[in-house]
């Protein structure tokens, strides 16, 4: 299926089912495949993502991956207020990008089409670019602040690892990239390469764990979070925001999508998400297998976090402290970056 077959199942979807829900008040396309054209080859390790707005304050759990029509399409609700303002969507790093071009599905109130138009305009200026990597900075500090000692190890992995990974997220934004989800490494060394900061790539790997990781045990990683994969999703009724990231239908991202990164070379770069699905598959075990399930499994898992150094509680706050003492290194790269960006304005 081609990216423009995927997106007119997705905008049929919405206006099928979202469109006629309660409190819609539009929506739109994100993720890695707004920049694709219409006749690119889709992936079988990607998604189509559509946002659904909602006028509710607490937007509804996000619905996730199901598949429509022949196309697997991610939803995400997100409040009105949230985006009430262009200059709030270009503060957050993880919202303006999706405004940066067109990517309107629906717009009942007019509002999208407003909100676009501002945003696009102003996306590249300065000003905006530091401050969503100020935006992505913050969330790595308050995400590091949440690692609780006495938490199941699969939500102090959690805590750790995702903060950790935004640090790529700081780096995609001032190169005006989007700061992607599963491939947040690969693109980051493609930015690093670009503007010749190639060393620090090295060290987000070391605060990640997996600079010196090979090949052979990151494969033997994968299998051992295949098998738990398949029993998480078959034992999960519980539901959790990323719920439907476990699942069969959402199994060749995760898994494949994966090994297709060891096979290209890239086995370094499939470590976070190889580590985060392990632990999204152990939140689902504790909250819905039989007993006896989650601590037959939990070896591998534990096996896979050693190999990045992590052993205890100890460990990952100082590897939390690690990356916080690293961040003015990443914030005066960040802004090199900018600095020499040519598709930035207001210089």
């Amino acid at each position: 299926m081609n990216v423009g077959s995927a997106r007119k199942a997705a905008y049929e979807w919405v206006m099928e089912h979202a469109s006629k829900e309660n409190g819609f008040k539009g929506a739109y396309f994100s993720g890695s495949t707004i920049d694709l054209p219409d006749d690119k080859e889709l992936s079988a390790t990607s998604d189509i993502d559509v946002v659904v707005i909602t006028e509710e304050a607490t937007p509804p759990l996000k619905l996730g991956k199901f598949l429509y029509r022949g196309a697997l399409v991610e939803v995400t609700y997100l409040s009105w207020i949230q985006i009430a303002s262009a200059q709030e969507v270009l503060s957050s790093y993880h919202l303006a990008g999706s405004f940066r071009v067109d990517t309107i599905i629906a717009d009942p109130t007019g509002h999208l089409t407003r909100l676009q138009k501002e945003v696009s305009l102003h996306f590249a200026e300065q000003v905006w670019v530091q401050r969503r990597c100020e935006n992505a900075r913050q969330r790595i500090e308050n995400g590091l602040r949440e690692i609780h000692a006495d938490a199941p190890l699969h939500d102090k992995v959690t805590a750790w690892l995702f903060p950790t990974g935004v640090t790529t997220h700081m780096l995609l934004v001032a190169a005006l990239r989007n700061p992607t989800v599963r491939l947040r490494y690969l693109a980051t060394r493609e930015v690093l390469e670009e503007y010749g900061y190639t060393d620090l790539y090295e060290n987000l790997l070391e605060l990640l764990g997996c600079a010196h990781v090979n090949a052979q045990r990151v494969e033997y990683h994968l299998e051992e979070l295949a098998h738990t994969f398949d029993i998480a999703a078959a034992a999960a009724r519980t539901p959790f925001f990323f719920s439907t990231d476990i699942t069969a239908t959402a199994r060749p991202i995760a898994i494949d999508g994966s090994r297709a990164l060891i096979q290209s070379g890239f086995h370094r770069e499939a470590v976070f998400w190889i580590v985060a699905t392990f632990a999204r598959c152990h939140k689902i075990l504790e909250a819905d297998a039989p007993p006896g399930i989650q601590e037959a499994l939990t070896p591998a898992f534990e096996a896979a976090i050693a190999d990045l150094g992590i052993a205890s509680t100890k460990d990952l706050i100082r590897r939390a402290n690690d990356v916080t003492k690293f961040l003015p290194r990443l914030w005066e790269t960040c802004e090199a970056i900018i600095s020499s960006n040519p598709g930035i304005v207001g210089k």
